[in-house]
């Protein structure tokens, strides 16, 4: 998909200040630390109530929630370790970037599988429980992992036949280019970028303007997960818009990266617990309940029993 946007951000990064890196790295960690409380409520909720286990719209959802709970945790990981470390081993490398790569691609195909479902929910309601059963909806899983890791395998492939075993023994800044550095690869990411984009773009078209004139009531929630959709896009083409702006901002190059990473990688995330957790009426009203028992636990919990 992308050239690492994330350890994009972080390239010539000893040109921070120490403020300018404090407050970075403040702002990733507090924005990774809200989230997971958030993505850990919501897929709490999920697995407390038997009901979102038979919906195939859930299932997806909450797939799309761990998905990225574990994009977050990894490029913030690799985020923060670039500023401790500046660098680290190249196997460990391969791995982070590996998972971050996989779990990015996957966003925008799981969203796009969700709007497919929604299309067929809305625009063919007599057929939505034959067709969207759960058992196909656990192969749809399957198949955004398999079609979005098949792809980037390959670089691991290529780079473990072509370098040498002492290579996978240094330490380099963990960037996807310096650890899988043959030019083919770079090729073949641009061929599968335009192919992904093309695919989930024409998707979320498709899927909209059906939707949008079957149901009046629902265009509002497609209209946001169409934005959603659209925002996980921008992976797609961010290194080509990072080159624009860099050509027109030159000295502004850190800033353009640390933004991009925040809008592309970040800001999309924020859109699943509201378009989910609390515009989506069953899931609030699951939502609220959790909440509330978390909340009168812990005031039992306070209370002495002495005083009982």
């Amino acid at each position: 998909i992308i050239v690492f946007s994330v350890s994009s951000t972080l390239f010539l990064r000893s040109q921070d200040t120490f403020t300018t890196a404090f407050v970075k790295n403040l702002i990733v960690v507090l924005v990774w630390l809200i989230l997971s409380y958030i993505n850990g409520t919501l897929v709490a909720t999920f697995f407390r109530h038997q009901a979102f286990y038979e919906d195939p719209r859930y299932i997806l959802f909450i797939h799309m929630v761990i998905n990225d709970a574990i994009q977050l945790t990894v490029t913030i990981t690799l985020f923060v370790l670039s500023y401790i470390f500046y660098k680290i081993n190249v196997s460990f490398c391969c791995l982070f970037i590996l998972v971050a790569v996989f779990t990015t691609r996957n966003t925008p195909v799981n969203l796009a599988s969700m709007a497919i479902e929604r299309y067929i929910a809305i625009c063919e309601p007599l057929r939505h429980s034959q067709i969207c059963t759960v058992r196909r909806t656990y192969m749809v899983i399957g198949l955004i992992w398999f079609i979005c890791v098949a792809p980037d395998i390959t670089d691991l492939f290529v780079t473990l036949a072509t370098e040498s075993l002492s290579f996978f023994h240094e330490s380099v800044f963990c960037l996807r280019q310096n650890v899988f550095k043959d030019p083919i690869l770079a090729q073949k990411r641009q061929a599968f970028d335009i192919i992904y984009f093309s695919c989930v773009f024409l998707t979320l078209i498709f899927t909209y303007l059906r939707i949008m004139f079957a149901a009046r009531a629902s265009r509002n929630t497609i209209l946001l997960h169409g934005v959603q959709l659209a925002m996980c896009l921008l992976s797609y083409i961010s290194p080509s818009v990072e080159l624009v702006l860099h050509l027109i901002f030159p000295g502004r190059i850190l800033e353009i990266r640390f933004t991009n990473y925040l809008i592309v990688y970040i800001l999309p995330r924020f859109l699943s617990p509201i378009i989910y957790g609390v515009r989506d009426e069953k899931f609030r009203k699951y939502f609220k309940m959790y909440l509330l028992s978390n909340r009168c636990r812990k005031k039992q919990q306070k209370v002495d029993p002495k005083d009982m």
